[in-house]
């Protein structure tokens, strides 16, 4: 690790912050393989919540700062009207939310694989189209398999949070030595 790093971090939150949030992401991520779909909706009501919770103060932050008003009014709404969605219904709006994820994780693939293939047509190199091939193939592939994309998202994200959890544990402890 560099110095720039530990000194960063020195001036920032205490090392045992970052053990937290990492001991919190590895029992999230078990959770999340071992009891996926009680899992997921209740980080969806978590979300939900906070969805409310920021809607209300971004209609109240128009009383109080009126600059772009229209805007905290729109993100208002649409975060009340999205935390009360999920809220009542919170196996459908675990599922909504599933679903947008993937849609928009397709559409990205797709979008980053064009970008690609333009670049390797530049000078990139057959790395760059080999790569922009392949992501423009998975996103076809999430768009086309919707259904499976959610199905298995608990299980990728339960992957994904313990691997960064262990790597936020490991940091750290180095934080705490340096």
């Amino acid at each position: 690790m560099t110095t720039t790093a530990v000194k960063t971090q020195s001036r920032g939150l205490p090392w045992w912050v970052t053990l937290i949030q990492g001991i919190a992401l590895v029992i999230i991520g078990v959770l999340l393989l071992t009891n996926p779909g009680a899992t997921s909706v209740f980080l969806i009501q978590v979300i939900a919540l906070y969805w409310l919770i920021s809607g209300i103060i971004q209609l109240v932050s128009i009383f109080v700062d009126r600059t772009a008003w229209g805007w905290k009014l729109f993100a208002g709404i649409i975060g009340i009207w999205a935390g009360l969605y999920i809220l009542q219904h919170p196996v459908g709006g675990a599922l909504a939310f599933g679903f947008a994820l993937i849609v928009i994780v397709g559409i990205q693939g797709i979008i980053l694989g064009i970008v690609s293939l333009i670049q390797a047509f530049q000078g990139a190199g057959w790395g760059a189209a080999i790569l922009g091939i392949i992501s423009i193939i998975l996103g076809v592939i999430l768009l086309a398999n919707t259904v499976i994309g959610v199905a298995t998202l608990p299980w990728v994200l339960g992957i994904f949070a313990i691997v960064g959890g262990i790597a936020a544990i490991i940091a750290a402890f180095r934080f705490r030595s340096a």
